[in-house]
């Protein structure tokens, strides 16, 4: 079946005559008259009454109408999925850690939402190596990953560095611990306070107490940096924080920053997405480019707040 012949019918309905319905599609009026009688003969029905004036379509003709309308209206929904020029509509459907769904996903969000209003957002949180496999699998469109260093992406994904993040260990300043740098050997009597298995930070402290080669014991896996931080800051076990959130946390004042010699590290995080509709992509580029500035702005932050602390600690 040609659209094309769909498309001069429901022109010619619309409109009442030929001559019009011509002008509308810029055809010569037997041109259109020819796409009128192929879609009559492919049918087997005559669409028009070609009595009444302005034209009208016979019962049969009721019934095709409707139903090229919506041939049409899913063909055009079609070019616009392949089209990245077209407006972003659907869902866009992101992954987030939670702790930088804390951090970084508000300003993103909103812009998101201004310039693309036909678009709404999914956002599911999950650890970094699940939501990986999501995107992976195409049940999420893209997602923002806090991996190890030396992670590699898989080749099916495209995928963006967007920021380095450095991690610090807190504890609660009552517990008395020395300002002097330790060994995480020095820690290994404390427990600690983390994520569940999967977060990006707990890999990271994993690895570096398994090549320290001291035990790894876990007082409390709790969901979310402020509530972990309020059980270290009350003294149940020591805990991972990136600085800006340290900063942030209305628990700063009971913290204490522990430098470790052999837990200097971070995470790398990573904007991924697969294979997505062409409709998608300039809210994809768009979000990138926001997360991107906002992962700058806050690591600007944390440089000036190194600095200051410095100036602090030798003054």
């Amino acid at each position: 079946m040609n659209t094309r012949d769909l498309q001069a019918f429901v022109a010619v309905v619309d409109s009442g005559s030929m001559v019009r319905a011509a002008e509308k599609l810029h055809l010569t009026q037997p041109g259109l008259t020819r796409r009128v009688q192929n879609l009559e003969t492919m049918l087997g029905v005559e669409l028009l009454d070609r009595q009444s004036k302005p034209l009208k379509p016979t019962a049969a003709g009721k019934e095709v109408y409707a139903l090229a309308r919506t041939v049409l209206r899913a063909v055009d929904d079609l070019l616009v999925v392949a089209s990245p020029e077209s407006e972003p509509s659907g869902e866009l459907r992101i992954g987030m850690p939670p702790f930088l769904a804390e951090v970084a996903l508000e300003k993103p969000v909103d812009l998101l939402r201004s310039a693309f209003p036909r678009l709404t957002l999914r956002v599911t949180a999950g650890w970094s190596p699940a939501l990986l496999q999501s995107v992976e699998r195409g049940w999420i469109d893209a997602s923002i990953v806090m991996m190890p260093a030396g992670f590699t992406p898989p080749e099916t994904l495209q995928a963006t560095r967007l920021a380095f993040l450095p991690i610090v260990i807190v504890a609660a300043r009552a517990l008395g611990l020395p300002d002097t740098p330790v060994t995480l050997a020095d820690l290994a009597r404390y427990e600690w306070v983390l994520n569940q298995d999967g977060c990006g930070m707990r890999s990271v402290l994993r690895r570096a107490i398994e090549a320290a080669g001291v035990p790894f014991n876990v007082a409390v896996e709790a969901f979310g940096s402020e509530l972990q931080l309020s059980l270290v800051a009350r003294g149940l076990g020591i805990g991972l924080v990136t600085p800006d959130i340290l900063e942030r946390t209305v628990h700063r004042p009971a913290l204490q920053v522990i430098e470790a010699t052999d837990f200097r590290t971070g995470v790398d995080v990573w904007f991924i997405h697969g294979s997505v509709p062409g409709r998608l992509m300039r809210a994809i580029d768009m979000l990138r480019g926001s997360l991107t500035e906002v992962l700058a702005k806050g690591k600007m932050a944390m440089q000036r707040e190194d600095t200051d602390l410095s100036i602090n600690l030798t003054s």
